[in-house]
């Protein structure tokens, strides 16, 4: 496919979904059930071509660990998505809450917690000790978020028109699970535009969605940002979904250039209709000082590269600023294990369009600037100031890490390093927050309070918040309350399998250590290395495997991913 722009393709396909709203509304719960498990079959049938196409434009070599990356947000996520939901109608259809049987607890200030991770047998042998739950927005009770979870599938027949959604060019799922979400979020059928850079998908996700194209409620189109353009604006189009820069999000909005910013001064829209966003930012990882081991500096510092090098560094929840204690004795221990482990993460080709002067941009600006990697495509920035930098108010969409020294100790520096990372970093997509276990206990109530402290939509502790954008129940998205002419990472919530309204975050945990260290040390977590990180030797393996686990549900499968996950 290609990029050409054909006004008569958007037409017609709006035409169709017009009609197909109408076979929207007069779906049963039941089949719209059924749907879903269609797509789960199709998915595991389609997940190798999905992987091929993806690795193809990537330029990653077909014996890559790296092809992990591809299997695990690619085929598995849209698998473990499609089944979550299953759950959801399945309860629906019978008349109760998808909260029916789900034990709410309490979360910090007056909220309810509702828990994602585990919730069966598996996740707790294929995460253990990983965790997560969503909070809610303050003062909405248990009976209040069980009563609305569901959201417009509580009345199916009430659809709300065409929604146009401009697909991402760098994780494969997107897309796709933005499309379930109009449709069964906000019952809206749906228009999907892929990203030019994701077209060698247009044929697997055609045969995947081949349900939903048949009863006419999706359309997957192609083109540049001209058709782009032309598709969200069109009269037929309800609503807009967009996963991108904020920079392209207010181009949307109030149009390109000089006219765009006046129209923005002025308070107006060249966008006549809603649009919600998922955007991205500069996340912080917030290393709280402790005393480590030499294993622990050495693995949190490949967690810390992973958070900037998964995908090539092209995600909008990659690590771009690392907020260090300057007191921590071990702090040069763990910045050289730092650097070596940016510079021996397995290399990759910068598939995204601009990286390389995204880089170039970098290094200009911070001359001092070490670089690694073969070709020194990674860019790491220490020292850098507390404010007013370009690194933490640009989104560099690229390898490029920095590195902020705040003046304090323990609980002091926890709560200085909040309110750094609340106040001078751009957007609120994700944090990442690293301790260890001895250090979170220690602060006790205070690290609780710095948890909740935090405005994003995503918080990690000691785990990426990747792993928030990996599991089907957690609500995926900025931290609530932007608006378009002040956008930061976005509008709304997707994913958010559970249907929940009134979502504020989502909190996710992990082991301090991997197995067997961890148990070793008193954790009872099982999980190795994870898959997702980019030192893992067996990625590729481990992510097929899981695939092919969430494809059947058969058990018989486990074993091997288990021994395939332990020599990672």
């Amino acid at each position: 496919m290609g990029t050409t722009f054909d006004e008569t393709e958007i037409d017609s396909a709006l035409s169709d979904l017009t009609a197909g709203e109408k076979a929207w509304a007069q779906t049963s719960l039941r089949r719209r059930r059924e749907l879903l498990d269609e797509i789960h079959t199709r998915t595991g049938r389609f997940a190798a071509d999905w992987v091929r196409a993806a690795r193809t434009w990537k330029g990653l070599d077909e014996d890559s660990p790296l092809v992990g990356e591809e299997w695990m947000s690619g085929p598995m996520t849209l698998l473990q998505a499609t089944a979550a939901l299953l759950a959801t109608l399945t309860a629906l259809e019978q008349g109760r809450s998808p909260l029916d049987g789900v034990a709410l607890t309490a979360a910090p200030g007056d909220r309810v917690a509702v828990p994602i991770l585990p919730l069966d047998v598996y996740d707790r042998l294929l995460l253990s000790g990983f965790r997560g739950e969503v909070w809610l927005r303050p003062g909405v009770d248990a009976g209040t978020a069980r009563r609305r979870a569901g959201l417009a599938q509580l009345d199916p027949t009430a659809t709300a028109g065409i929604g146009a959604i401009l697909g991402a060019g760098n994780i494969t799922s997107i897309p796709p699970l933005d499309a379930l979400y109009e449709l069964y979020a906000h019952n809206r059928v749906v228009a999907l535009k892929l990203n030019p850079i994701t077209d060698p998908l247009f044929t697997v996700l055609e045969m995947i969605f081949a349900p939903l194209i048949e009863l006419g409620v999706l359309r997957i189109l192609t083109g540049g940002a001209e058709a782009g353009g032309y598709l969200v604006h069109h009269p037929d189009v309800a609503h807009v979904h967009m996963t991108g820069s904020a920079h392209t999000h207010d181009a949307i909005v109030w149009g390109p250039g000089p006219e765009g910013q006046e129209r923005k001064s002025d308070q107006r829209p060249l966008l006549d209709k809603p649009i919600t966003s998922e955007l991205g930012g500069v996340s912080p990882t917030i290393v709280v000082p402790g005393e480590w081991s030499d294993a622990d500096l050495r693995f949190q510092a490949e967690h810390v590269a992973t958070q900037r090098l998964h995908n090539g560094g092209y995600n909008c929840v990659a690590t771009q600023a690392v907020v260090l204690s300057a007191n921590w004795p071990q702090k040069e221990k763990f910045l050289a294990e730092l650097r070596a482990a940016l510079d021996k993460a397995p290399q990759r080709p910068a598939y995204y369009p601009g990286s390389d002067n995204r880089v170039a941009d970098a290094v200009a600006a911070y001359p001092d600037a070490e670089r690694f990697g073969p070709g020194q495509s990674r860019v790491l920035v220490e020292n850098l100031p507390q404010t007013e930098t370009p690194l933490l108010r640009t989104e560099y969409f690229a390898p490029v890490l920095g590195v902020v020294e705040l003046p304090d100790d323990g609980g002091e520096f926890l709560q200085h390093a909040v309110d750094f990372a609340n106040t001078e970093l751009t957007g609120t997509l994700g944090a990442n927050v690293i301790a260890h276990p001895s250090t979170i206990k220690r602060l006790g109530v205070a690290f609780d309070r710095a948890i909740e402290r935090l405005r994003y939509g995503a918080i990690a502790v000691n785990a990426w918040t990747g792993l928030a954008f990996l599991t089907p129940r957690a609500a995926w998205g900025a931290y609530p309350g932007h608006t378009i002419d002040d956008v930061q990472s976005g509008i709304g919530v997707v994913h958010n399998a559970f249907l929940l309204d009134d979502v504020e975050r989502t909190v996710v945990s992990g082991p301090f250590r991997p197995a067997p260290r961890s148990l070793m040390h008193g954790e009872l977590a099982l999980s190795p290395k994870p898959p997702w990180f980019v030192t893992n030797a067996t990625a590729a393996a481990t992510g097929r495997k899981l695939t092919e686990f969430y494809a059947s549900g058969n058990p018989a499968r486990l074993p091997g991913v288990f021994l395939s996950a332990f020599r990672g």
